[in-house]
């Protein structure tokens, strides 16, 4: 991945402005995702719920706070002019870059501690994320990626950084697909009816509760493809990116690039396999009321 510098040409001035290469924010993305995930691990199985977001399922703790203000510190005492919006904190400042954290992934798995959560930061520039970091600390493994420069493991149990692909040239009756459920009962209905409605046609399906690690895992290759509703920018910046460099495909059902109507990912031929069952199943309608 290419370090220094990249420059563009303002269009306001015609003077040169410095912009940080995709490199050196995914450093620090991975940075700051990696010693929050330590502040977390510190605490996991012993806290408690802080308050309710959307439904009473979706909960956040204090956790999700202190971890998202580790990151905002660590990022902005780095590039003090950049933006950030985070999950729990939403848009501060405006800047040449903007960073896109989820402190907590997964936080009904971390209140349980059960370990499939993690820590997701991505930088955009220009409104393209050009980097990203998700760290899962039980898993011990950070998933890094830059746009244009691959998708990365570092983890525990291998001792160099491995380069990530998806898996390829799986049909859909192979797959095995990760998804998630909302919050509200209505959405979980609807849902229900359509991963009763796939089941049958893949060779199974996962839940593991975190968007950002089934992206992550749809980039290594530990699953063949991943769908679901309701997920918001903050849960996919970083784990679409890490999927996309990885040699898969993101995007909605109808031509949309992915997000709260519908996020998919697989490789190319997959993913067109599916998104055509997920578009006849109308998976990415509202609930009615």
């Amino acid at each position: 991945m290419p370090g220094g510098l990249l420059r563009r040409r303002s269009a306001t001035a015609g003077v040169p402005v410095s912009e940080p290469a995709p490199a050196d924010l995914v450093a620090l993305a991975s940075a700051a995702a990696q010693e929050a995930g330590e502040l977390l691990v510190a605490r996991h199985g012993r806290v408690a719920v802080a308050a309710t977001k959307s439904s009473p399922t979706d909960v956040v703790t204090e956790m999700d706070h202190a971890a998202e203000q580790l990151i905002r510190d660590r990022l902005l005492a780095a590039r003090p002019t950049d933006a950030i919006l985070g999950e729990e904190g939403g848009q501060t400042g405006a800047g040449p870059v903007r960073w896109i954290v989820d402190p907590l992934d997964g936080t009904v798995n971390y209140l349980y501690g059960l370990p499939g959560w993690g820590v997701s930061v991505a930088a955009e520039v220009g409104g393209v994320v050009v980097a990203g970091a998700v760290c899962v600390p039980l898993q011990h493994s950070t998933f890094t990626a830059t746009l244009g420069g691959g998708a990365w493991l570092e983890s525990a149990w291998e001792g160099s950084p491995r380069r990530l692909a998806c898996n390829r040239g799986v049909v859909l009756s192979d797959a095995l697909v990760a998804t998630g459920f909302g919050y509200s009962s209505g959405q979980r209905a609807e849902q229900g009816h359509v991963v009763a409605a796939v089941l049958p046609r893949v060779r199974d399906i996962r839940r593991a509760g975190a968007a950002a690690v089934d992206l992550c895992s749809v980039a290594a290759g530990r699953v063949d493809a991943y769908y679901e509703q309701g997920t918001h920018y903050w849960d996919i910046a970083a784990g679409a990116l890490i999927a996309r460099e990885a040699g898969a495909m993101t995007g909605g059902l109808r031509g949309d690039e992915a997000g709260e109507a519908m996020t998919l990912a697989a490789d190319p031929a997959l993913f067109a396999q599916l998104r055509d069952l997920l578009a006849s199943l109308d998976a990415d309608r509202l609930p009615a009321g």
